[in-house]
């Protein structure tokens, strides 16, 4: 099967033309998508748990220590022990990270309402169907193969 017939390519390569452009965008407000995506993740009124935005992002937990780390240096976010039980800690926007926020947001809208300007409702409401489909079509196998794996371990 040729490569450009294939899902995974097609989502692959919108993905990758998806971020580049993110990037170029956050480029000039000394962001990256990455970034941006963690200060949209971030519940500006109560904080979000540190482990709670390395889930929401599909991040490792060492790349999403490095990247807390960086956003903390640049003064983006701070960490707060949590009130209620110590063993967690929350992040939280500050001034500088808020206004980074924004401007990620502004962003996001601004691709959206062009993808929403060009592309018939009725074809994106198709998208979305497949789209999610294919999701759990994936989240189904995984789980067939964590199952597989788990079986092999007892098996041991």
């Amino acid at each position: 099967m040729k490569k450009e017939k294939t899902v995974d390519f097609h989502i692959k390569w919108g993905w990758h033309a998806i971020s580049r452009m993110y990037n170029a965008y956050a480029a000039q407000f000394d962001i990256t998508m990455a970034i941006g995506y963690v200060l949209l993740n971030v519940d500006l009124d109560e904080g979000t748990p540190a482990t709670k935005i390395g889930p929401l992002l599909g991040m490792e937990p060492r790349s999403l220590v490095r990247m807390l780390k960086n956003l903390e240096e640049r003064g983006l976010i701070r960490r707060e022990v949590d009130g209620n039980d110590k063993r967690f800690v929350r992040i939280f926007l500050t001034d500088t990270g808020r206004e980074k926020r924004e401007m990620a947001r502004d962003g996001v809208i601004q691709f959206n309402n062009l993808i929403r300007e060009n592309i018939p409702l009725d074809k994106l409401v198709v998208f979305f169907d497949v789209i999610k489909d294919i999701n759990r079509l994936v989240e189904e196998e995984n789980a067939k193969i964590k199952a597989a794996e788990s079986e092999e371990l007892t098996l041991d």
